[in-house]
C-alpha cells in the first residue's frame, strides 16, 4: 500500500525504521527531529520530498531477538494477581530487562513468542495490513467434520459482524489440523473453531513468518540470530 502525504512525522519515522510511533514522539520532543532544517514538534507533518534529519545521542542501541517457548499459564499481557508473565519466569535468566513480546498468546495457548527490545518492528509485525504468516497446531476434543477444512479455510463468521480471511487449513488427524493465518484477531481459533461447533483443548504457535518453534523446550528461549535473524528482518521491511 502506497504511502500517502501530507503524513505526520511520528507515522513518517515508523515507516523509515527510525522508532516506533511512540518513540519518535520522544525523539521529537528532545528536539532531535528537524523537517527542512528546522525543528518539528508533536503532530507536524511532511511531504515527500521533505528532508527528514534525525540527530542521535549516544551510542547504537544494541537489539536483541529471541524465540520462547511459552508454557500454559504464562501471560504475556499485562498480569494480574497470581499470573506469571514472561519477564518473571525468565527473571533467573540473562535475558536483556527491557525486552517485550511481539503479540500475545492466550494464557491457555502454548508456543512461539518473539521477545525483543527493538519497537521499530512491533507495528511492521502487528499491523493486520502486513498479513505475516503464522501458523498454529490446535486439538479439538470432538471429531473433526469432513467439512471442517472446507468451512475453517473460507473463512469464519465468528460474531459481532467478524468474518474472518481465507487462510490455510489441514486437518492432521481426527481431532487435529494445522492452520495458517494472515490475521490476529482476539481469540481468533478459537472463535473460529467454536463457531464451528468444536472445543479447543490444546492451540500451539508452532511459527512466526520464517521463525520456528523447532525443539525448543518449553519455558526455555534461544537467539535468533545470522541467517534466521536477517531473512525475518528483510520480511519486515527492516533495514539492519
Amino acid at each position: 500500500m502506497p504511502a500517502e502525504y501530507p503524513m505526520r512525522i511520528n507515522k513518517y519515522l515508523a515507516l523509515k525504521n527510525y522508532a516506533t510511533r511512540r518513540g519518535a514522539d520522544e525523539l521529537i520532543e528532545k528536539g532531535l527531529v528537524y523537517i527542512n532544517g528546522k525543528k518539528a514538534v508533536l503532530g507536524s507533518k511532511v511531504e515527500a520530498d521533505d528532508a527528514v534529519e534525525v540527530k542521535a545521542k549516544g551510542p547504537a542501541k544494541k537489539y536483541v531477538y529471541l524465540a520462547y517457548n511459552k508454557p500454559k499459564g504464562v501471560v504475556t499481557s499485562l498480569p494480574q494477581l497470581g499470573d506469571i508473565d514472561i519477564k518473571t519466569q525468565l527473571k533467573n535468566t540473562p535475558v536483556a530487562a527491557d525486552i517485550f513480546p511481539l503479540g500475545r498468546l492466550d494464557k491457555d495457548s502454548r508456543g512461539l513468542i518473539i521477545l525483543t527490545n527493538d519497537g521499530r518492528i512491533t507495528d511492521r509485525l502487528l499491523n493486520p495490513e502486513f498479513e505475516h504468516e503464522k501458523e498454529y497446531e490446535v486439538r479439538t476434543q470432538e471429531h473433526l467434520r469432513e467439512s471442517f477444512e472446507k468451512h475453517m479455510s473460507e473463512g469464519v463468521d465468528i460474531g459481532e459482524g467478524v468474518m474472518t480471511k481465507p487462510c490455510t487449513v489441514k486437518r492432521t488427524s481426527d481431532n487435529a489440523f494445522r492452520i495458517i493465518l494472515g490475521e490476529g484477531k482476539k481469540h481468533q481459533i478459537r472463535r473460529m473453531v467454536t463457531a464451528l461447533h468444536n472445543t479447543v483443548t490444546d492451540l500451539r504457535r508452532i511459527r512466526v513468518i520464517n521463525i520456528k518453534l523447532g525443539a525448543l523446550k518449553e519455558g526455555t528461549y534461544r537467539k535468533i540470530e545470522g541467517k534466521e535473524l536477517a531473512d525475518f528482518l528483510t520480511a519486515l521491511g527492516i533495514d539492519r
